[in-house]
């Protein structure tokens, strides 16, 4: 098994630098779990590591992937251990780092994305139904078995069709999908969950936010809508990105924003806390 170090916490508590400084000490490389980093263009609204933090110690699944091209937690799972088993490979120590707890859990424990076999036809239905929209079907889900819902990625809409025939045709509830894991089969995690004084946390993530307007953010944004991205595309649901398309669209100035961000983003930093609690093996650091 390949021992991976894993670097996680919330939005704005130093993930990068720790991980970084793990790498400069281990001989390591880092591997994002981040969902919006592994886009390319999209640099500020998801504070990538500068050219200077990626010149400490090399970063994969940074800018790689086209925000047009259809991308899932399956598709993370599969690049990421690739990256990780070459890391490995090259008798360096990997490194994941990032907030987004799917992702981790992905390579955590040993997760079977495939939809299992059905009825075909129905799923079928059930996608026509809905428009073929990943919210919506996921919504209908969600509506039938919350718990389910919770487990299922909203892009994963295999499995999301599967659940939903499965308890459309008589099944009460699907078993949670954390229970339904085992331990991966491939690495042997060690995990650190950064944590701080929430007022501090929160004082970070406001200021974080300006500095993103700042470096750039509504200037990043409006490009991308120049280039024909709206708030349909997964990559555009990213905090910092979705907001400004609304208040654009709504005809008001990008930055006025601002105050909306920085409430998702404290938000989104209370969930990631509670995902993250949920590891036992995982070593708390108060920052």
């Amino acid at each position: 098994m390949i021992r991976t170090y894993f670097v996680v916490g919330p939005t704005a508590s130093g993930k990068t630098e720790y991980a970084i400084q793990l790498a400069e000490k281990l001989g390591g490389e880092i591997v994002s779990a981040d969902s919006m980093q592994i886009y390319k263009y999209m640099d500020i609204g998801s504070a990538k590591p500068t050219a200077e933090e990626r010149a400490r110690a090399r970063h994969w699944l940074i800018d790689e992937i086209d925000p047009r091209t259809p991308f899932n937690v399956a598709d993370y799972q599969k690049l990421a251990l690739k990256y990780i088993q070459d890391i490995d490979a090259r008798g360096k120590v990997p490194i994941v780092c990032g907030g987004t707890g799917l992702y981790v859990n992905s390579l955590i424990y040993d997760m079977d994305f495939s939809a299992p076999e059905g009825d075909d036809d129905y799923r079928q239905k059930v996608f026509a139904e809905e428009g073929g929209d990943a919210h919506r079907i996921h919504q209908r889900l969600e509506k039938l078995d919350p718990d389910a819902a919770s487990e299922i990625h909203v892009n994963n809409i295999k499995r999301a069709l599967r659940a939903i025939e499965r308890l459309e045709n008589g099944e009460d509830k699907l078993a949670r999908f954390a229970e339904a894991t085992t331990p991966s089969r491939i690495l042997e995690p060690v995990m650190y969950g950064l944590d701080m004084d929430r007022k501090i946390l929160y004082e970070r993530i406001n200021t974080r936010v300006d500095r993103l307007f700042e470096a750039g953010l509504a200037e990043e944004v409006l490009r991308l809508m120049d280039m024909g991205f709206t708030a349909k595309d997964v990559a555009m649901k990213g905090i910092g990105y979705k907001e400004i398309i609304e208040a654009v669209q709504g005809g008001m100035p990008p930055e006025s924003a601002s105050e909306t961000i920085k409430t998702n983003t404290r938000h989104y930093a209370r969930r990631q806390l509670i995902w993250f609690r949920r590891y036992p093996q995982i070593e708390w650091i108060k920052v």
